[in-house]
């Protein structure tokens, strides 16, 4: 396989191939990125917490079990902390 990259061959063809989808992918993630700073930015126009909303959204990302578990984890810590 070294044999046919150095020497232009198949192997040679399809890495180029893999690397020019993930450059396009990488160009697709910045522009998804750049979307949603400007949803944030427009959203903190409106008056809203931005910090706020990001924990909402990871935490609507999260399954109901797993969330439910991570906040007893939570209250049982800041319990230890008095912090409640």
């Amino acid at each position: 396989m070294d044999a046919d990259i150095g020497g232009g061959g198949v192997a040679a063809t399809e890495l180029k191939q893999f690397v020019e989808r993930i450059e396009r992918l990488e160009e697709e993630k910045k522009a998804i990125a750049d979307d949603i700073r400007d949803v944030y930015a427009e959203l903190k126009g409106r008056g809203f917490d931005t910090k706020a909303v990001r924990q909402i959204v990871k935490i609507r990302k999260q399954d109901h079990a797993e969330r439910k578990e991570m906040e007893a984890i939570l209250d049982l810590y800041m319990q230890a902390l008095n912090m409640n």
